[in-house]
């Protein structure tokens, strides 16, 4: 799966594209109001009328990013995802399996919920979105805890642990919910 890599400075650009693109917004997006916080960033998204803001977390793996997503207009209902390499294009745009997922947040309350595959056409990637009863809950969690555990079952007795840091989450979040209300 994903290899863990030592600290960087700053967000590489090859990273940074990574980052960017999603199952929900696939296509060329262009970026603004790109800020660090510690191993999290916060950033504006747009192309034409379209407008995302999202925090990511690129620092704990090379081939792996984590981020939380939000829509303006819909700020209340932010999307939690994770983009890893495959170093392969996608011949099609596809949900290939929705497994249990759980995370967990330092060593509080783990948080069960559903892990969906997606490939999008045309992308070198995969993506997990990921589906939890109480996301609100999940990222006040997030804004003050040291590390995220992802806990992914690929199939019975396959399950898939990663692990990213939180140190700046909190910042970033709190950016993405101003730059989400500010539209």
């Amino acid at each position: 799966m994903s290899s863990r890599r030592r600290p960087s400075f700053g967000l590489p650009a090859w990273l940074l594209g990574l980052a960017l693109a999603g199952p929900s917004l696939a296509g060329q997006f262009n970026t603004d109001a790109v800020r660090s916080h510690g191993d999290w960033h916060s950033l504006r998204l747009t192309l034409g009328e379209e407008r995302h803001v999202r925090a990511l977390e690129q620092h704990s793996y090379r081939d792996s990013v984590f981020s939380v997503n939000a829509t303006p207009g819909a700020c209340a209902r932010p999307w939690l995802e994770m983009r890893v390499e495959l170093g392969e294009v996608q011949a099609e745009s596809a949900t290939v399996n929705r497994v249990p997922a759980d995370l967990l947040v330092d060593e509080g309350w783990v948080h069960t919920g559903e892990a969906a595959f997606i490939t999008e056409r045309g992308n070198s990637g995969f993506y997990v979105r990921f589906a939890f009863p109480d996301t609100g809950a999940l990222l006040d969690e997030m804004r003050g805890g040291e590390v995220l555990r992802l806990r992914i079952h690929r199939g019975e007795n396959d399950p898939w642990f990663m692990v990213f840091s939180l140190t700046g989450a909190g910042a970033a979040l709190d950016r993405l919910d101003r730059l989400c209300r500010a539209g």
